[in-house]
């Protein structure tokens, strides 16, 4: 699909809103269902199938991607409720062919086996490692008036909302460390 074009879906026009959003730096208009998730409209109405439908009850976050630079669960949000907003998807991380630093690091530690948690993982990581920038304290910052440690207790914590089937934990934290330590 290009990258203006719109999404027609055959729905119920008194169920149904148009929704004009930003997706990976790309404007995207789409004429959706009101109770399609934002999930939901990545995979079939944009072909954009980085984020994977694990739980679909918001539990295990591979669904994660940014919205307005946060992270939020996919599976969880209404697209209706999109317009105007923006959205980066595991898509968007790189630019263009060259991986993003995290993407690098990701692959450089090992921090996937099957792969399938990985996209919500790499997009939580952005999204917390850009929290910690900002100075926002987690539930295990020692001192909430400094600026974060990135210890691994507060990597571990502030990632715990990203599951991982294979348990490749240890190598995540390691990749978001060397990705910390290079910002």
């Amino acid at each position: 699909m290009s990258a203006g074009a719109e999404s027609q879906t055959v729905v119920d026009a008194a169920h149904a809103s148009r929704v004009a959003f930003d997706v990976n730096g790309t404007p995207r208009q789409v004429i959706l269902d009101n109770r399609t998730t934002l999930l939901d409209t990545l995979r079939e109405h944009l072909g954009l199938t980085g984020a994977k439908k694990g739980c679909d009850h918001g539990q295990c976050g591979s669904c994660t991607v940014l919205l307005d630079g946060r992270r939020v669960k996919s599976c969880l949000l209404l697209a209706v409720t999109l317009d105007g907003r923006s959205v980066v998807t595991v898509e968007g991380l790189a630019d263009g062919e060259e991986l993003s630093p995290l993407q690098a690091a990701f692959i450089a530690q090992d921090a996937f086996q099957c792969g399938y948690c990985t996209p919500g993982q790499l997009c939580s990581a952005r999204g917390m490692l850009d929290e910690v920038e900002r100075g926002w304290p987690s539930a295990v910052t020692e001192d909430i008036t400094a600026a974060p440690d990135l210890t691994d207790a507060e990597i571990r914590e502030r990632m715990a909302g990203n599951l991982c089937r294979c348990a490749a934990y240890p190598h995540i934290v390691a990749a978001v460390r060397e990705t910390a330590a290079a910002r």
